[in-house]
């Protein structure tokens, strides 16, 4: 009895197509630039916990809390009944001696002594923050203990509002610095490391298409994109409350720009370095600066005036404010458009250049 042959089919099945999909060049490259990532127990650390940890460390230390208590030490008995009044001081009285042992070793920010004709003496650095408010505590308790009448009554109301707190600001300076980071030693160890090993001489011999292999960077950095910002923003938001006023959407446009900014920095970067140490150099050359200046743990304000338009050129500065804006005051996309504009600038100037000094071999 003959059997029957059934014709083969080819295109058109799902499965044909997911088949044709996986043969495909650009995607396998794609999932390699995972698996390097993923074996790489050090990118981890990196990327996932560090930013982290060092969110939870400082969240904590600038945590909302009542005021510090400071300490002061005096040498008479009425200067110490006058001090006690305010509840903001902690007050020993101690021996001229003790006292001064005490302020030499750090353990009392201020010393208060009787000087002549009923003046008080306040000893204390002032180039301490905690001297200085220690001696305004002081002598606001004794005018008060002489018999000082405010003239004017007044009254506290504190606030803790989500978005005022250090943890609110600091969450978006490391997402920031996160994306920076992922992006320019991802793309630059991953690249410089095949190239030591002579993985790219054997790439370049098939018939891939060379661009493939650049792409294929860009792509894996869009996808884990997802998975480090979804994980740090759910850190802040779920653990600190950290406000999300803005678009989600409009975030993400900001995220993806940002990636693809530093992106092509980390190309540019690793574009001719031979060794691991050179990549290493010129990242760290090229990323600390902006750590320190560009607002990541502090305003970028605090540099002088005449170095502003310089640090607001930098991408890791735009990246920040934008996204500073988006979630903490709810700033949209034309808000922070000079922003963009400065993140495109870094990307369609970068990207270019890396392509064209960019060393097969």
């Amino acid at each position: 009895m003959a059997t029957e042959t059934r014709p083969r089919e080819v295109a058109g099945r799902p499965a044909d197509r997911a088949r044709s999909l996986a043969d495909h060049a650009l995607a396998q490259l794609t999932l390699t630039r995972f698996r390097e990532f993923l074996r790489e127990p050090e990118a981890l650390f990196w990327v996932f916990i560090f930013p982290i940890l060092l969110a939870a460390g400082l969240g904590l230390a600038f945590r909302n809390r009542p005021a510090d208590v400071l300490k002061i030490a005096t040498v008479t008995p009425e200067l110490a009944q006058s001090l006690k009044q305010d509840k903001l001081l902690d007050v020993q009285q101690l021996s001229e001696t003790a006292a001064e042992e005490a302020l030499r070793t750090g353990k009392v920010a201020l010393v208060a002594q009787p000087g002549p004709n009923g003046t008080v003496v306040y000893r204390y650095d002032n180039t301490n923050p905690e001297g200085r408010t220690a001696r305004m505590l002081a002598d606001r308790a004794v005018q008060r203990a002489a018999g000082r009448v405010d003239p004017v009554a007044s009254s506290d109301r504190l606030m803790r509002e989500p978005g005022s707190r250090y943890i609110d600001f600091l969450i978006p300076g490391l997402l920031g610095m996160n994306l920076m980071g992922s992006a320019i030693w991802g793309m630059g160890f991953a690249i410089v490391d095949a190239r030591r090993r002579k993985l790219m001489k054997r790439l370049i011999a098939t018939p891939m298409p060379r661009h493939y292999y650049l792409l294929s960077f860009l792509l894996s950095r869009l996808v884990m994109l997802v998975i480090e910002v979804g994980f740090l923003l759910s850190f802040g938001i779920l653990v600190f409350k950290v406000p999300m006023r803005g678009s989600f959407a409009d975030l993400a446009l900001l995220c993806v720009v940002t990636s693809l900014s530093f992106g092509a920095l980390g190309l540019l970067i690793a574009s001719r370095a031979r060794t691991i140490e050179a990549a290493s150099g010129l990242m760290n050359l090229v990323m600390m600066p902006m750590w320190i200046v560009s607002g990541v743990f502090f305003s970028a304000q605090r540099f002088p005036d005449m170095l502003q338009p310089v640090i607001k050129a930098l991408p890791l500065t735009a990246a920040i404010d934008a996204l500073r804006a988006n979630m903490l005051q709810g700033a949209s996309l034309a808000q922070v458009s000079p922003e963009l504009m400065v993140l495109v600038a870094w990307l369609v100037v970068c990207f270019p250049v890396a392509l064209k000094l960019f060393r097969w071999r």
